[in-house]
């Protein structure tokens, strides 16, 4: 069974490879932020699959603190991408 999780962490390892592609490619900064936020996916789901492979409690620890690094990462995104999107309209807005 362990090599099963073996296997999958290793599908999600060439995941993130087409991520990191991903970002050198997008065009946009919300293009390169989902990518990032797939890396950070794959990267939780590939702690999780070792974590149970070599039955780790570590790894586990590992992938609870990079969700939160996760989180925050897509929080502090948004926040910036709003506070210039009002400068956006001011300059479009016709009245």
């Amino acid at each position: 069974m362990s090599t099963l999780y073996i296997l999958l962490a290793c599908f999600l390892l060439l995941n993130i490879c087409a991520g990191l592609a991903r970002i050198m490619i997008g065009p946009t900064n919300v293009d390169r932020m989902l990518a990032i936020q797939l890396l950070c996916t794959c990267g939780i789901g590939t702690l999780l699959l070792l974590s149970k492979a070599f039955s780790s409690i570590e790894l586990l620890d590992i992938a609870c603190v990079f969700a939160l690094l996760a989180t925050l990462a897509i929080l502090t995104f948004i926040r910036r991408a709003w506070q210039e999107e009002p400068e956006l309209r001011k300059s479009d807005d016709p009245l």
